[in-house]
């Protein structure tokens, strides 16, 4: 029988995935501007940045670029990826 610990572990291991796909997407788009996805990896970008977009948009809200010089680093990415990683360790304790 599953538990709702085990139930939302799943959940958000699903969104790591998610953010680990977006992270691979943004790196591609980053490193080959004219690279467009077509098909079915336009289907799943879609799909990951449909399910990741609102949790980051939240995340840049509150969490400011870091400055160095002229370039601005984006330190939301990192920070969802870690409170996930730390929710997922908590749902261990939920029965």
């Amino acid at each position: 029988m599953l538990s709702l610990g085990g139930i939302l572990n799943g959940i958000l291991q699903l969104f790591l995935f998610a953010l680990l796909g977006r992270l691979i997407l943004d790196y591609v788009r980053m490193f080959s501007q004219s690279w467009r996805p077509r098909g079915i990896v336009l289907v799943i970008a879609e799909f990951i940045y449909g399910v990741t977009d609102p949790v980051m948009k939240v995340a840049r809200r509150f969490i400011p670029p870091l400055r160095l010089g002229s370039v601005a680093i984006d330190l939301s990415f990192i920070i969802v990826f870690f409170a996930v990683q730390i929710l997922s360790q908590l749902t261990h304790l939920i029965p």
